[in-house]
């Protein structure tokens, strides 16, 4: 993939909802198969009708196809998804350089089960600032705080 193909915009509902939904449910499918496929099914509602309206998202970009995005709350990262046929090509580096120029400073919450992401974030300089045994919801699914900037 050649990087002048890729582009990085701001998120518009009416044309980017069931694109990004579909990276986040794919995406998710993969990385968070711990989860079970009930529950992601029922969060890609929370995604759709909570989630994506409520943040700051922006949306990676090859040819004007949406490929994956970053959801920010503040300079929260409440969501990094590439498509899983895209991954592994620089995507995910580029949505977090483009947060981080725009907010700073990065926190955010990953999956210790989701080892690749894990792997992903420390590599790009996160740091781990702490761990809980709980979800947001309250199961029992580790997540990691971490945070970066510039």
């Amino acid at each position: 993939m050649k990087s002048q193909n890729l582009s990085i915009r701001a998120y518009d509902e009416a044309t980017d909802l069931h694109a990004l939904s579909t990276i986040w449910f794919e995406a998710s499918r993969l990385a968070h198969a711990f989860i079970g496929e009930q529950r992601l099914r029922e969060q890609r509602i929370l995604i759709e009708e909570k989630y994506l309206p409520n943040a700051e998202t922006w949306v990676a970009c090859l040819e004007g196809a949406p490929i994956g995005f970053i959801s920010l709350l503040a300079n929260f990262v409440g969501g990094l998804f590439v498509a899983p046929n895209r991954q592994g090509h620089g995507i995910g580096r580029a949505l977090i350089a483009h947060a981080l120029a725009l907010k700073g400073e990065l926190e955010l919450e990953v999956y210790t089960e989701n080892a690749q992401a894990f792997r992903f974030y420390k590599s790009q300089g996160f740091i781990e600032l702490s761990r809980r045994a709980e979800d947001d919801e309250g199961l029992p699914f580790e997540n990691a705080r971490m945070r970066m900037s510039r």
